[in-house]
């Protein structure tokens, strides 16, 4: 009985062993999962389905410590090259996405695919490129440096040529950077993920002045970081803060605060940018955000002042701009079950008044969730999404004075949340898997002329840029330049 009784005994006592054996690697296993999740450049792969569904934890707040913007700078070999052409800012010249200078771009392309110029390697993010004078400026994020980094980069071979960058925590987030520079022949203005904002000289990379909108503005960075592109207008940046004031101009000069625009309607910042219109030989900024969109004058004598705001426009996730027409039509759209609406504005009794002229669900018309759709002799092009039903992520053409689909692309031409342009009527309309399809920019049919397999990554999101015969385009990690001369 003694012998039954001590193997009983060693044997619980080999079972409390092994059970603190067991707790002791679990406890060392989340020891390493917290410091592994705290450490930096940590992603884990979340599907988005859902407005709010990622919302960002504690870890992916900004730091309270405080941001010396523009702190640092570098010079590098390259130099500007002296091809012709410029993409100046988000959508361009005219903030269409329409490449209008006279040029005349391959119909086709050999089985390899139009010619890649150059490529380098990126932070991983959708920032996509502005171009100016031979230079190609980019705001890169630098997980080695841990820091916003503004490249200036050779048009000719992708070469640096110099970066101004500044320390700050950015944890991955669906990518980083996702903003454009706005470039003019004196200044780059860019913003970074948390809102961080800078203004250098366009040739030297000399820092001019910083902002940081959290800390000056009270902004509340949006879910997926901050995408609103900046915008220069008459020498001044155009930003909208959302936080104590909406909209606020700053001399790209020196900093200065030109004109402030108070948030009395107490919109916050979405991933929208502000897009100029003139309407009733009034000159406006208009501005989508999270609680309504705006039209702020843009014009010398009452600069900042408010000239219309509705709510009817109204969702909790807003990535694409406006789209202004020349008669006064406003378009709109966003994902997550937006879908879209179109407004107008009249001018009567010395005020502007703004009214929506119908609303479609995503599977009633024209809806885009993360680009801006092109507008294009009167009509619409842009990208379904993914909850717009058996057409969900097809290319379409529409029409917004009957309100009805004209065509498709077909359920074997998807695209993804891919970008698209136009340039020497055709559409170029990049997958989200590195696709470059060319179209005919055609009012009655999907005409594929080419396409050709750009790059092997994912998530190519990034919007395009056109500078002569040459095409800049991205995916997560890498930048390309391409020949669409096809000489």
């Amino acid at each position: 009985m003694l012998k039954i009784d001590y193997c009983l005994y060693s044997y619980a006592m080999k079972e409390r062993i092994i059970s603190r054996i067991i707790t002791a690697i679990f406890v060392l296993i989340s020891l390493f999962s917290m410091v592994w999740w705290l450490s930096p450049g940590v992603s884990l792969p979340i599907e988005i389905d859902v407005p709010g569904k990622d919302n960002k934890p504690a870890s992916l707040l900004a730091s309270t410590t405080t941001v010396a913007i523009g702190q640092y700078a570098q010079k590098s070999t390259g130099t500007p090259s002296t091809f012709e052409g410029s993409w100046p800012r988000f959508r361009g010249a005219d903030f269409d996405n329409i490449y209008k200078e006279n040029i005349s771009l391959a119909s086709s392309w050999e089985d390899s695919g139009p010619e890649i110029l150059w490529s380098i390697s990126l932070g991983e993010g959708h920032a996509a490129p502005a171009v100016m004078n031979g230079c190609v400026y980019i705001l890169d994020y630098d997980e080695g440096l841990r820091s916003d980094v503004l490249r200036c980069l050779s048009l000719d071979d992708g070469r640096e040529i110099w970066r101004r960058w500044y320390t700050v925590l950015v944890k991955r987030n669906h990518g980083m950077s996702r903003t454009i520079p706005a470039v003019t022949e004196k200044y780059v203005v860019s913003i970074g993920p948390l809102g961080h904002v800078m203004c250098v000289d366009a040739i030297t990379g000399d820092f001019k002045w910083g902002i940081d909108l959290e800390k000056e503005y009270g902004t509340q960075t949006p879910l997926w970081y901050t995408a609103q592109c900046p915008l220069i207008d008459d020498g001044q940046a155009v930003l909208a803060p959302c936080g104590k004031d909406l909209m606020i101009g700053v001399d790209c000069e020196n900093g200065e605060v030109l004109w402030r625009t108070p948030n009395s309607f107490g919109i916050k910042m979405s991933h929208s940018s502000i897009i100029p219109m003139t309407y009733y030989g009034k000159k406006m900024y208009l501005y989508s955000g999270i609680g309504g969109m705006v039209g702020i004058s843009a014009d010398k004598q009452d600069r900042g002042q408010v000239l219309f705001f509705t709510s009817a426009w109204n969702n909790s996730v807003i990535a694409p701009s406006p789209v202004p027409f020349a008669d006064g039509r406003i378009f709109v759209t966003a994902g997550y079950g937006a879908g879209s609406m179109l407004l107008k504005l009249s001018f009567d009794a010395g005020a502007f008044q703004i009214n929506a002229l119908y609303k479609h669900s995503p599977k009633q018309g024209l809806a885009s969730e993360q680009q801006t759709p092109i507008l294009y002799r009167g009509l619409l092009f842009a990208i379904l999404p993914k909850d717009a039903g058996p057409l969900r992520n097809q290319f379409i053409c529409y029409d917004p004075s009957i309100q009805e689909i004209v065509w498709a692309s077909g359920r074997d031409n998807r695209f993804g949340l891919g970008p698209f342009i136009i340039a020497d009527n055709k559409i170029y309309i990049l997958n989200d898997d590195g696709v470059l399809t060319m179209i005919k920019a055609s009012a009655a049919v999907f005409e594929p002329l080419a396409k050709a397999q750009i790059m092997e990554g994912v998530d190519a999101w990034g919007p395009l840029a056109i500078a002569g015969s040459r095409m800049l385009l991205r995916d997560s990690t890498r930048l390309f330049c391409i020949n669409l001369r096809g000489d």
